[in-house]
């Protein structure tokens, strides 16, 4: 891939990403987990069927099974970063995601100096603080009235910088003399997104299962109820003598 195209890919990733908040709203039958195992598991499809057609099924196998510890390593963070996400939107609200989403920079700059020794220009190091200084006065306003769901949601989505920053970490180390192929690690990722939140998302099911059956015998005792607190109905009337037998016996016989 051309440097051009590259670019390209990278803003057309970061509009898709911008509208993923708002795609999740408008999703009403199913939250948390029980969404992730769905959005991950469409995404490992997804992902097998492209890898497959760019480099053949054999050969994306082969990449599998010959995949090393940076790239199971790369494929965790890839799947912190869908669980995360998915879950922090169900928790908070889309504003406060993409908010934490936005000190992935500084988190970044700081895991790469920890790691490699990267060093950053001094306005480098100016845009990263205050980009941080923007980021805390948005949260500033938000303190004094956020619930613990709302912080949750936030603890949440930090995972996804976090885990994005170590990510990055692992592809510049290996763009050394060794280099690698770190696409199956974004499979990886997916994969073990969707094996990791089956069983939340079971848990949710059941309980759902479990509320509907409670509504349902509430429902039926209601029913009972409403029919043992109904008066009786009255007995029949007696029906009226039919004409045959109002009609008075003959005096005589016909002459």
């Amino acid at each position: 891939m051309t440097h051009r195209r590259a670019i390209w890919t990278m803003v057309a990733a970061a509009m898709l990403w911008s509208i993923a908040g708002v795609v999740t709203r408008q999703v009403e039958h199913a939250r948390g987990f029980e969404l992730n195992v769905w959005r991950s598991g469409f995404n490992a499809l997804a992902l097998v069927l492209l890898l497959g057609w760019l480099r053949g099924p054999a050969a994306l196998a082969s990449q599998l099974r010959a995949a090393d510890r940076r790239i199971w390593l790369s494929g965790a963070c890839w799947g912190v970063m869908f669980t995360g996400f998915m879950v922090a939107l169900t928790l908070t609200t889309v504003a406060n995601v993409l908010v934490t989403l936005a000190i992935a920079p500084l988190a970044t700059a700081l895991v790469a100096r920890a790691a490699l020794g990267h060093r950053l220009a001094p306005r480098t190091w100016a845009a990263i603080a205050l980009a941080g200084a923007g980021i805390g006065w948005m949260y500033g306003s938000q303190l004094s009235t956020a619930d613990a769901g709302h912080w949750l949601g936030t603890a949440v989505a930090l995972t996804v910088p976090l885990a994005a920053a170590v990510n990055w970490t692992l592809l510049q180390r290996a763009r050394g003399p060794a280099g690698g192929d770190f696409m199956p690690a974004v499979l990886i990722g997916a994969v073990l997104s969707t094996l990791l939140s089956p069983g939340a998302a079971v848990s949710t099911l059941l309980s759902r299962a479990g509320a509907v059956s409670t509504l349902l015998s509430h429902a039926g005792v209601a029913s009972a109820a409403a029919s043992r607190a109904a008066p009786s109905p009255a007995p029949p009337s007696p029906a009226p003598p039919s004409p045959a037998h109002c009609v008075p016996p003959s005096s005589g016989s016909p002459s």
